[in-house]
């Protein structure tokens, strides 16, 4: 038996949403998508808004939550977009902080931000205190 689970995408596009590797979740990277498939259109916050929607939705296939996620990759399409991306972005993670790498980059579909998480499973948390979102 494998010891990798792939959870499919909705989308035709070849790949999976996410892959479950031994203790570890990897997500794809997920533009502004609502639950319709439709792009999400408007201001950097509603589109991060509406990636970290999917991003909770497909971590909660595999019993994940944000405070689980242990690293995040952000593509922009603009750097100018960065201070107003961050709010959204730590107000959706709190003080739950991912280590995280943000690059600028041109990106499918014409949306302003990309984000790919891996996340801890939870059995595999480390006993203490826990930082919540």
């Amino acid at each position: 038996m494998s010891r990798v689970k792939r959870y499919p995408s909705p989308s035709s596009l070849p790949l999976s949403r996410a892959t479950q590797a031994g203790d570890f979740l990897f997500l794809s990277g997920q533009i502004p998508i609502d639950a319709a498939g439709q792009v999400v259109r408007g201001d950097i916050g509603a589109q991060t808004d509406a990636v970290f929607d999917r991003i909770v939705e497909t971590l909660a296939l595999a019993g994940c939550h944000l405070q689980d996620v242990v690293r995040a990759t952000v593509w922009l399409s603009d750097l100018a977009l960065f201070d107003e991306f961050n709010k959204a972005y730590a107000r959706r993670f709190g003080h739950a902080l991912p280590a995280r790498s943000t690059v600028q980059a041109r990106l499918a579909r014409d949306v302003d931000v990309e984000i790919e998480v891996q996340a801890l499973l939870p059995k595999r948390r480390l006993p203490g205190p826990v930082s919540e979102a």
